[in-house]
């Protein structure tokens, strides 16, 4: 006997058109997890992976601009490990040519494009999009410009030290969520969530790191991409905060955080030293695991500190090179200041013998993790863990 298929609705999010998607093992009109966008939208951020996380706080207001729109997000690898899974993200794509093919496949009502870049305007191009908002390039000369007027004041500010650097008080959340006219801006936090099994993994790992007589973890994010390395502490600095934090609370155990890069540098951090080193070689979503598992994380502007926001955790941050008025801590942490006067600078490179990692103190730090826990007895530390008793 032969089985007719009832029509299935193609514009469904979950249709592919060549197999049954998850929801359902048949695909017809009468699937109840039918679920129609009114609207495509491309995201296109290929920038630093810190950036791309921090970007994920856009989502909110994505979504309460264009409720039922199918998101694409297009970004450079290894930055889709951390977005693919996302239950706001339809698609992720990288900018690999093999994902542009496909990219080229599609078309969109709207284009957001965060990236001041060629590249990203380049990537633009290889779809079509009814209205873009951010940013794009003359294709004379390929300098950025504003997409909008919106993205007017964000623009300028990468052509003036001055506005960056001082004048400028306003997040680069807010700046971004500005230019690509999302709306009010509602300061919506990152939206970087675990999975089932990473919750797990993150409870395990805790548990695992808690030896008997400790009862909360000090995550300690010791590297930093190599844009500008001295966004992170030296081996000695790192040496003498952890002797000083155990000193102080005995009952902390210190886990040394980071990537790939920073496995022989935490080697050398911990030698000699009662502390415990994530893994740096499983990837970027093992990572956030482990930043998950911390109950504080004391890093530097980079990856780590945009992880441990996005997972809500109680975050000392130091700035040197780049600006602290851009970041936001959602009211988790402190932030500190290099006392160097050539800071902030953004620079790549630097002579100074005397460097600004050198200028930040140790009691300042010890002080930090006092407020923190000032903050946790007022009801700001929102972690699944708890840094009350410990301090």
């Amino acid at each position: 006997m032969a089985y007719t298929l009832s029509m299935a609705n193609t514009e469904c999010r979950h249709f592919t058109g060549y197999k049954p998607c998850k929801k359902s093992e048949v695909c017809d009109s009468s699937c109840r997890h039918q679920d129609v966008p009114r609207l495509s939208l491309l995201v296109i951020h290929l920038g630093a992976l810190g950036a791309v996380v921090r970007s994920t706080s856009l989502l909110a207001g994505i979504k309460r601009k264009y409720p039922a729109s199918r998101i694409t997000w297009v970004t450079d690898a290894p930055a889709h490990h951390l977005l693919k899974g996302h239950p706001l993200i339809d698609q992720v794509l990288t900018s690999a040519e093999s994902d542009l093919l496909e990219l080229s496949a599609l078309d969109f009502e709207v284009a957001l494009v965060i990236d001041k870049s060629l590249k990203a305007s380049g990537v633009l191009k290889r779809t079509h999009a009814d209205q873009v908002f951010g940013f794009k390039v003359n294709p004379r000369n390929g300098a950025v410009l504003p997409a909008t007027k919106a993205a007017t004041e964000l623009w300028e500010l990468g052509l003036s030290d001055a506005k960056k650097f001082f004048e400028n008080q306003k997040s680069e959340n807010q700046l971004i969520f500005e230019a690509l006219e999302l709306g009010a801006f509602r300061r919506d936090e990152y939206s970087l969530p675990l999975n089932t099994l990473e919750e797990m993994a993150s409870g395990q790992r805790r548990k695992l790191w808690l030896e008997i007589g400790k009862s909360f973890v000090i995550g300690l994010n010791t590297g930093c991409s190599d844009v500008i390395p001295y966004k992170k502490f030296s081996i000695e600095f790192h040496r003498r905060m952890i002797f000083e934090i155990l000193k102080t609370w005995p009952e902390a155990q210190v886990v040394l955080l980071g990537g790939p890069e920073d496995e022989k540098r935490n080697a050398l951090i911990s030698e000699g030293l009662p502390v415990k080193s994530s893994s740096t070689n499983l990837g970027l979503r093992d990572g956030l695991v482990s930043v998950a598992a911390c109950d504080l994380v004391i890093t530097g502007d980079s990856l780590g500190m945009h992880m441990a926001i996005s997972q809500k955790k109680q975050v000392i941050a130091w700035f040197g090179p780049t600006c602290s008025q851009e970041i936001d801590l959602y009211d988790r942490g402190v932030k500190i200041q290099s006392q160097s006067p050539c800071a902030p600078c953004w620079k790549r490179t630097c002579e100074k013998e005397i460097m600004c990692y050198d200028q930040v103190s140790i009691s300042e730090m010890m002080n930090a993790i006092k407020s923190c826990r000032t903050n946790s007895l007022s009801g700001g530390f929102t972690s699944g863990h708890s840094l009350v008793e410990a301090l």
